[in-house]
């Protein structure tokens, strides 16, 4: 009984970072996304909200969502979109665009195809 899918919505269970931004305070708090659906997310982390909070949420490769807090459990929260989000582009590799604030050993590196050919110089 425990594994039966009761929601009416599939949801992505996934592990990524994104940003909030709580209605009327100008900070961005990074908090762990655990779940995604098109129209909501759990979350973990970041500040203490309470069922009601409106939020701005940002995602990677999707323009920034409005929500609220739907529900509290210890750190996890559930947001409600006010629109619905695309999951698949979410869970994709960050536009090459994008600015990136994520420190330099967290981004992918180069291939040994991105390097040029040619002789190796002997040091």
């Amino acid at each position: 009984m425990a594994n039966v899918e009761t929601r009416a919505v599939a949801r992505d269970s996934l592990f990524l970072l994104a940003e909030v931004e709580l209605e009327g305070i100008d900070v961005r708090h990074r908090v762990k996304v655990r779940n995604l659906s098109p129209g909501g997310m759990m979350g973990e982390g970041g500040p203490r909200v309470v069922p009601g909070t409106h939020m701005t949420v940002h995602l990677r490769n999707v323009a920034p969502v409005q929500g609220t807090v739907a529900w509290v459990q210890d750190s996890r929260f559930g947001v409600a979109f006010a629109d619905d989000v695309n999951p698949q582009a979410v869970r994709g590799s960050p536009h090459p665009h994008m600015h990136h604030d994520a420190p330099r050993y967290t981004r992918n590196i180069k291939t040994r195809a991105d390097r040029p050919t040619g002789p190796v110089r002997k040091i």
